[in-house]
């Protein structure tokens, strides 16, 4: 109630206001009163929306809100899912994110492994929608995944070690083993390779990539004599 009285008197106000205006202005009586009319008539209009708005003010105060955690066990229980399962699905979306953000391929298995998420009734819920349908998938379509391997023409002063050291191929020369096998064909003898023979190097394995790196990182070299 305290607030129709609030706005009825800003009403009665605006009203004063409006006909001191008017007075200040050569008026006819019939135009004063006509005015008058006028403003009593959207005063009653305005008093009676008051009223119906201060009515569903009351209503909605004497209604029960259900508490956050209730709100959202319905939400779960339309896909059909319990806290545990969402949780579970929460931890699948995060992981998967992060291989697909570090590029850890095969870039065709995590397409299937966001297609399972996808196919999930979770993935509807609002947490996970854009994350699971939008973003994820944008990130993975604008994933470009280097070939399985590429070819190397030989030069002078090459050794396998030096050309597995390249930034542009392993940035490991103890990966140069890697190379030697994918060429078995042409390479004999490891220390010995040739200008303008051309060789396959193929892409580390993520378990490649870590036992030479590991290897490098245990390298201490021969003490100088």
């Amino acid at each position: 109630m305290k607030l129709s009285r609030n706005l009825i008197s800003i009403l009665s106000l605006l009203i004063f206001f409006s006909v001191a205006v008017f007075a200040q202005e050569k008026m006819t009586k019939d135009e004063w009163q006509a005015e008058m009319n006028r403003l009593n008539t959207e005063k009653q209009s305005l008093t009676q929306e008051i009223t119906s708005l201060q009515t569903d003010v009351n209503n909605l105060k004497s209604k029960s809100v259900e508490s956050y955690e209730d709100c959202m066990k319905e939400l779960y229980a339309l896909v059909g899912a319990t806290q545990a399962d969402v949780d579970n699905f929460r931890s699948a979306v995060n992981e998967l994110d992060g291989k697909i953000q570090r590029k850890e391929g095969p870039k065709a298995d995590r397409q299937k492994d966001l297609d399972a998420l996808k196919a999930n009734k979770i993935s509807a819920l609002p947490e996970f929608f854009d994350k699971v349908h939008n973003q994820m998938q944008a990130a993975l379509d604008a994933w470009v995944e280097a070939p399985k391997e590429i070819n190397y023409t030989v030069v002078k002063g090459d050794c396998l070690w030096n050309i597995a050291k390249k930034p542009t191929f392993y940035g490991n020369g103890f990966a140069w083993p890697v190379i030697y096998k994918a060429n078995r064909d042409q390479i004999k003898n490891p220390n010995l390779i040739y200008p303008k023979q051309i060789f396959k190097i193929p892409n580390l394995t993520e378990e490649e990539k870590a036992k030479y790196e590991k290897i490098k990182k245990n390298y201490k070299p021969a003490p100088a004599k």
